[in-house]
């Protein structure tokens, strides 16, 4: 019978449609679903909300590589996983490889400008992985090997045993260093002791600029009702432009791609002032809206800014059927490591967004503690005003996948 109380800390920072076999489509369904779970469980009504899905779910996926039996089972249904888990790793490998290759492309093509003496900003978007290991310690090579494979995280040895405070600080400085300096101190003094034997770290950054700028002299002071109906006047960008849009039963969905056109950021505003609760409800396929229609839209979008505080997300997963994960008598981590029973104690997230006339700049951190135990006319363009609470994400339009989620109730 194990009785080894060992902590292990696994962090992460930070999204075809076919679901085929070695397909982005697991991943990206199950990304969709979690984050509208994580999100309709854990937003307030009356307050801006963001949070990472592709950050939250590629955490507890590669945590979910090292359970077994039930802890394994319940995971997989919290996280919108398949039976197949080959088919799931390979699934998410695919994806940040696809990610990271737009992100090649648009540099090389901003490159291939500059020679030319034209300006052109590329996309900059970065996903790092490293596990970060109690020296001397033993993991399991299955567990390792398939990390490293998957989600090129290579393994760094630190000495949690005799420094804790030290590797804290060294997971911390990489964490801020991998988000420009975005998520700062995502580990907080005491969350590592010399009972930690693993910190899994997987960091996402993004600054990407619209396809088309807003042009700043557009911006204007303009109303934005909130859900009671009182007005604020609020900095607002205008545009007209040919965006993939559509009218759905309740609300409207318009898309702003990003350069490259590989992301868009994604608005879904209820047609009732106060009809965002509602709207998160309901069974969104945000999948379906990757590659909505093209129309001529007359767009007005409040400028706006998000950095919420840290969240502690144990309570919301265990809700949400992640229960014996979090047992330190029933959890099954064993495919980690044959000498530490382990049970995950804490699940920690923090968020950054800033969206203005140039683009979007954006990044999230996740860190899971687990110790024992057809266009109409220009001419008469579509008018959309955001102009009171609504959802948006950020989304990778060839699988669909949201890189980030969250809703707006006051841009302020």
């Amino acid at each position: 019978m194990k009785t080894t109380t060992t902590p292990l800390l696994l962090l992460c920072l930070l999204a075809t449609t076919s679901l085929a076999a070695d397909s982005t489509g697991p991943a990206a369904n199950a990304i969709n679903s979690f984050g509208l779970d994580v999100l309709r469980k854990t937003a307030k009504p009356d307050a801006n909300a963001l949070i990472s899905p592709y950050s939250l779910e590629t955490a507890l996926v590669m945590t979910y590589a090292g359970a077994g039996g039930v802890t394994s089972n319940e995971m997989a249904k919290v996280l919108h996983l398949g039976s197949d888990e080959r088919q799931t790793h390979n699934s998410f490998g695919l994806l940040q490889r696809q990610i990271s290759g737009l992100v090649e492309r648009s540099a090389q093509a901003s490159a291939n400008l500059k020679r030319e003496g034209l300006t052109n900003d590329p996309i900059t978007l970065t996903v790092a992985n490293r596990l970060f290991a109690q020296q001397g310690a033993y993991f399991k090579a299955p567990f390792t090997d398939l990390l490293k494979t998957n989600y090129g995280a290579p393994l760094e040895p630190l000495d949690f045993a005799a420094d804790p405070p030290g590797a804290t600080k060294t997971i911390n400085n990489w964490v801020e260093q991998e988000t420009r300096q975005r998520i700062r101190n995502l580990l907080p003094d005491g969350a590592l002791n010399n009972m930690t034997r693993l910190v899994l770290a997987n960091a996402v950054y993004m600054k990407a600029p619209w396809e088309t700028p807003f042009e700043t002299s557009a911006t204007k002071p303009a109303p934005f009702h909130l859900a009671s109906g009182a007005p604020l006047a609020v900095p607002t960008m205008s545009i007209q432009k040919s965006f993939g849009y559509m009218k759905f039963k309740g609300f409207t969905a318009v898309a702003i791609p990003y350069k490259d056109d590989g992301f868009q950021f994604l608005i879904l505003l209820p047609d009732a002032t106060n009809g965002l609760a509602e709207l998160e409800s309901k069974g969104l396929r945000l999948d379906k809206c990757a590659d909505l229609p093209k129309r001529e839209v007359m767009l007005y979008l409040p400028k706006f800014k998000m950095e919420p505080p840290t969240m502690s997300l144990a309570e919301t997963l265990e809700q949400l059927g992640m229960k014996t994960a979090f047992d330190p008598f029933k959890a099954d981590f064993d495919r980690i490591s044959e000498y530490d029973s382990l049970f995950i104690s804490a699940v920690y997230h923090k968020t950054f967004l800033s969206l203005d006339e140039k683009g979007t700049e954006a990044a999230a951190a996740t860190a899971v503690v687990v110790g024992f135990g057809g266009a109409p006319k220009r001419s008469t363009p579509i008018e959309m005003r955001v102009d009171h609470p609504f959802m948006f994400a950020i989304q990778h339009r060839a699988s669909g996948a949201c890189l980030f989620l969250g809703h707006v109730v006051d841009p302020r």
